[in-house]
């Protein structure tokens, strides 16, 4: 089996019996800013009620994964009263990593020693998989990359915002930067939702565009405006007055939408929309629905349209604006349809 050569480190965050919250262990090794970033990223120092066993986010093209444990008072960790174990990797599959993070917990709670927690870290890196006793087991093959793209709540984000859900539809196809906002206790909310928003867009496949947990400080902002586009999600409400970080807000908790002035000529809606809506929530209509189900109908609307706009394209397969407008579409139509062209790669630079 091959080994797993997407991990980039492994840490432990300790929060001791007097309270204070320390890194005590990495490797093969952590940046200090890294450090920094993940130290306040887990629960350890945040107020109970708030406390979450796994988030997850990304930092410079990397992914992290942050499972937090909560120690019985009988422990071979006798001056530790909980720990994080940190996984940076290069790719998004939040089950896979929990999975592991899991596993190597249960081996540094039974050994009260981080060599244990290398021992996995190792096992994986080298032959994709770990077995070593009755704490738990691992291995890569047990988790498939589209498993973790269709593990989403589509359907779920089309029942809350129904017919306005084309806008969060058109967003993603047309490349631009969403923010999406829950209250600090809904993170785990915030996460299933910004993960859920690429399936809109399933031909791409793309997860980077994804992140989840960003807070409005100078270098989390910098590292996010570092992208062309993106869906960040955050749990501070004054993001909704950060206009110029987004096209695009979601408000999770109210159910609203709203477009940044900016954006609103872009976002413009058609008839076009308005089937493509409707379509969308008739898939609520029927109970037997799933998720997995409307990306796919979702999906197949995506390719006729596609398939009905490369049929526009000249010789050299590019579209001119110009063909659009012989064509005598609404204004909305004409631009939306361009502005997808282009970020199909199906315009001429």
């Amino acid at each position: 089996m091959a080994g797993l050569g997407d991990l980039v480190c492994c840490g432990i965050i300790e929060k001791d019996t007097n309270g204070d919250v320390l890194w005590t262990w990495s490797y093969p090794s952590v940046t200090e800013a890294h450090r920094e970033l993940f130290m306040k990223k887990c629960c350890l120092a945040w107020k109970a009620e708030d406390f979450i066993l796994f988030l997850y986010s990304q930092v410079e093209r990397n992914w992290y994964y942050i499972f937090t444990h909560k120690l019985p008072e009988n422990n071979n960790l006798p001056k530790v009263e909980a720990f994080s174990l940190v996984i940076e990797s290069k790719d998004f599959n939040p089950e896979k990593y929990e999975a592991l993070c899991r596993t190597a917990a249960a081996q540094y709670c039974r050994a009260g020693s981080p060599t244990t927690v290398l021992e996995v870290y190792l096992g994986v890196v080298t032959k994709g998989k770990w077995s070593g006793d009755a704490n738990g087991k691992f291995s890569v093959q047990d988790f498939q990359q589209k498993h973790a793209f269709a593990n989403t709540n589509v359907l779920g984000i089309i029942s809350i915002f129904g017919l306005e859900t084309i806008l969060i539809y058109t967003a993603m196809l047309l490349k631009k930067k969403i923010a999406v906002y829950y209250p600090e206790q809904s993170l785990g909310e915030l996460l299933t939702f910004t993960r859920s928003l690429p399936a809109f867009v399933w031909h791409r496949q793309n997860w980077q565009v994804v992140y989840p947990f960003v807070e409005l400080n100078k270098d989390e902002i910098g590292d996010l405006q570092n992208t062309s586009h993106y869906v960040a999600g955050f749990t501070d409400a004054s993001i909704e007055s950060r206009t110029e970080l987004y096209d695009v807000y979601v408000n999770g908790t109210t159910g609203q939408i709203s477009i940044a002035n900016h954006a609103k000529e872009a976002m413009a809606m058609g008839k076009l929309h308005k089937d493509i809506a409707l379509a969308m929530v008739k898939l609520t209509e029927n109970p037997a629905n799933t998720s997995q189900i409307a990306i796919k109908e979702i999906s197949t609307k995506t390719k006729e349209l596609l398939t009905n706009l490369k049929s526009l394209a000249s010789d050299d397969g590019t579209i001119a604006l110009e063909t659009l407008k012989e064509r005598k579409m609404p204004p909305a139509t004409e631009n939306f349809l361009y502005s997808l062209a282009a970020c199909e790669g199906l315009v001429a630079m």
